[in-house]
């Protein structure tokens, strides 16, 4: 039986990658790296910090750190929620929706810690989940299944015992990885592509999630 819901935020409880592809390609561009859309599209989910290792990796800048610029895509970030950022589409319904079913609620981001309280104050949300995990304090971040067992730790619930929401495929792996029933809601520009079908249930929006979906995860073996 489903005790906790824990939910992924990037995608989830924000429209946040929209956001995460201007910082980047606005903090890349000052070190010379010129990204597409679809390029950052191959990194959803990532921790922040891998990101960055992984393009210096390809493209090898000079003039800035890999931290440097991994601070200047946070500091863009931040302006960008403060200015743009807006819930998604049904959250508001969908947590009372848990709520009233009696589930605890967490929050599971591969976002730096900074930014989640960032989003959660902006969206009066910082008393709503009663763990807030991020990956910024695992030594791995997603697909590496670390956040939702420590996550599953501090609930002190069995991997059987919550399920997990979910938006990016490397979201998905993780909570696959540490046993999760999931639900995936896929970004729009990527939501036909088959690989996301291993997870239970696949919505195109927190709006779609009611009786009928919960009771099919509930079911799923």
């Amino acid at each position: 039986m489903f005790k906790a819901v824990i939910f992924d935020m990037d995608g989830v409880i924000l429209d946040s990658e929209p956001l995460w592809q201007e910082a980047e390609i606005i903090a890349f561009a000052r070190v010379g790296v010129n990204l597409t859309h679809k390029m950052c599209t191959e990194t959803m989910g990532m921790r922040v910090d891998e990101v960055v290792k992984q393009r210096f990796k390809e493209f090898k800048w000079t003039g800035a750190t890999v931290e440097e610029v991994q601070e200047d895509i946070l500091t863009e970030l931040e302006k960008l929620i403060l200015a743009k950022s807006e819930p998604m589409a049904g959250v508001e319904r969908t947590i009372s929706f848990f709520q009233k079913k009696g589930l605890r609620l967490a929050l599971a981001s591969s976002t730096h810690l900074r930014l989640i309280k960032t989003v959660l104050n902006k969206f009066n949300m910082l008393d709503t989940f009663e763990v807030v995990r991020s990956a910024e304090f695992e030594q791995y971040g997603k697909p590496h299944p670390a956040i939702y067992i420590t996550t599953l730790e501090k609930l002190g619930l069995k991997h059987d015992e919550a399920f997990a929401i979910e938006d990016s495929f490397n979201g998905i792996l993780a909570a696959k990885a540490a046993r999760l029933k999931t639900v995936a809601i896929p970004e729009k520009s990527v939501w036909h592509e088959t690989r996301y079908d291993i997870a239970e249930l696949k919505l195109k929006s927190l709006e779609e999630l009611g009786e009928k979906e919960f009771d099919i995860l509930k079911s799923t073996s």
